[in-house]
């Protein structure tokens, strides 16, 4: 069940990080980057790694695109 919960969340957060990768809206993978780390919190409690790799993997999106922005755009 808490992976169910993990891959919604990452899958939500995934969405959002497309979005961001528009010009000027980089800022919001401020937002995105938590709402990951959460789901992969809720993904370390559950017995799948499938929520877990995801929002691991929308962490690095996110992290990648706040570089190429220079944190901000």
């Amino acid at each position: 069940m808490l992976n169910l919960v993990s891959i919604l969340i990452g899958i939500v957060s995934l969405i959002f990080a497309v979005i961001a990768f528009l010009p000027l809206l980089g800022w919001a993978n401020w937002l995105i980057i938590p709402l990951a780390v959460i789901g992969a919190a809720v993904g370390l409690a559950s017995s799948g790694n499938t929520g877990r790799n995801l929002n691991l993997f929308v962490i690095v999106v996110g992290v990648i695109r706040l570089m190429l922005g220079g944190g901000i755009l």
